[in-house]
């Protein structure tokens, strides 16, 4: 079974529970460790698959002829190994990815990386997106992560399915009827009454998450205080048990085999994600090809996924490995992560370059970018905390309960707080 990229993050939020419980007093904030200098003309860089362009990487040995460049491939737990040999000291590379999900739980082991702005990343700034930088940054203003990739989100959609059922298809028609959750629920009953077994939205948790995306806030604040209960988080909850109740949930998980094939069958003719969710669609549904549009997501962009790249302390050259970073990283080589491995850029002047302006045909000749460049940058700027997957388990867990079990949505609510904040106990959360 093909495993979606939205299915490996949704893995990595689920899965940094037992890391964040057990591994911050192991590191620390630990500002003495690793040297700032050296000159080593021997470079590694850790990365996972699809993290990096690998032609870009490839490239790095000729673009710079002076080091020995030693990039690998990290399989499996792509944190967990990492705050293994953070904690360890040893065999660090010399340059390192964080993922998106991750960034908050490496800003508490900051001192382990280096400011990238005492290597000039300040002079850089101004060629990224604003609210990606500050994604990377400390509170402090320190930089640990440079950015790679964002995931700006959208609403994929088959417009031959849309104008069967009587829905506008063509995308400024689509944008116009469906700018906000209410409106995109109200066609969403029109679907499924014009073509029963039809639906508008997946699962519950995809409309839950990209709510809470919207917001400027998450599930904890900067002081470590529980604040999933307040009206951002609630809110959300109320619009995935709105498409529960109106019964224009399919009840099918993204990612799995039951909705690759309905993608195929039209029977769930749209999808709310992030950029990369093209590169899924068009795996799993090959032969609908040309019958897909891409529209803003009602209410506003958010975003998912998107990584950066990081110098630890230790690194043996800093100079070349910033060097290296800032290269790999400019706009004519995040165009081609985004051909090679749908890597959406975080530098807007690669979206006036021909690899995102072209035509897509399984789009229907679309421009996508005239969707997601725009969206790339109303994302809004959120504090996000180490303790925000430890803290929305418990509510994608119940709303999993009222989508499949029939649970109270008002209990499901009740006991999804009740759970989020024992979970936050746990780890330091009040």
């Amino acid at each position: 079974m093909t495993i979606s990229r939205r299915r490996l993050l949704q893995a990595g939020l689920f899965g940094m529970a037992s890391a964040a419980v057990g591994v911050t007093a192991a590191c620390g904030d630990d500002d003495s460790s690793g040297t700032t200098g050296g000159d080593s003309k021997e470079l590694s860089l850790w990365y996972w698959s699809g993290g990096l362009s690998d032609k870009v990487v490839a490239a790095v040995s000729t673009q710079f002829p002076d080091i020995t460049f030693k990039p690998t491939q990290v399989g499996g737990a792509f944190k967990d190994k990492l705050v293994t040999t953070i904690t360890s000291r040893q065999f660090m590379p010399d340059i390192t990815g964080i993922k998106g999900e991750d960034i908050a739980y490496f800003m508490g082991q900051a001192g382990q990386f280096l400011d990238l702005n005492e290597l000039g990343a300040g002079d850089l700034k101004a060629q990224y997106l604003e609210w990606k930088w500050k994604q990377g940054s400390a509170t402090d203003g320190k930089l640990i992560g440079f950015p790679i990739d964002i995931g700006p989100t959208a609403l994929f959609y088959r417009a031959d399915i849309f104008k069967k059922a009587g829905l506008p298809s063509e995308v400024a028609d689509v944008t116009a009827a469906m700018g906000t959750w209410d409106t995109f629920f109200e066609q969403g009953v029109k679907l499924k009454a014009a073509l029963p077994g039809t639906f508008m939205v997946g699962e519950a948790a995809e409309v839950f998450d990209m709510a809470v995306g919207q917001t400027t806030k998450r599930y904890a604040d900067a002081d470590k205080k529980f604040i999933g209960d307040q009206e951002h988080i609630r809110n959300a909850w109320d619009l995935a048990a709105k498409a529960v109740k109106l019964g224009i949930s399919f009840k099918v998980q993204s990612g799995g085999q039951d909705a690759n094939a309905a993608w195929n069958q039209g029977t769930l003719p749209a999808k709310l994600g992030a950029a990369w969710v093209a590169l899924d669609i068009k795996s799993a549904a090959e032969k609908t090809s040309g019958k897909w549009r891409v529209a803003p997501m009602p209410s506003g962009p958010a975003n998912q996924g998107g990584s950066f790249l990081a110098i630890p302390k230790s690194s043996g050259n800093p100079k070349k490995a910033f060097e290296i970073i800032t290269w790999m990283l400019n706009a004519d080589n995040q165009a081609k992560g985004y051909t090679d491995a749908a890597l959406f850029p975080s530098a807007p002047a690669a979206y006036k370059l021909p690899a995102l302006t072209a035509a897509d045909e399984f789009f229907g000749g679309q421009v996508t970018i005239d969707v997601f460049g725009p969206a790339a940058a109303k994302i809004p700027v959120a504090y996000e905390s180490q303790y925000d997957s430890v803290l929305r388990e418990p509510f994608a867990a119940e709303l999993s309960n009222v989508e499949t079990k029939g649970k109270d949505p008002e209990k499901a609510w009740t006991d999804a707080v009740a759970a989020a904040k024992q979970a936050g106990e746990r780890v330091g959360v009040s």
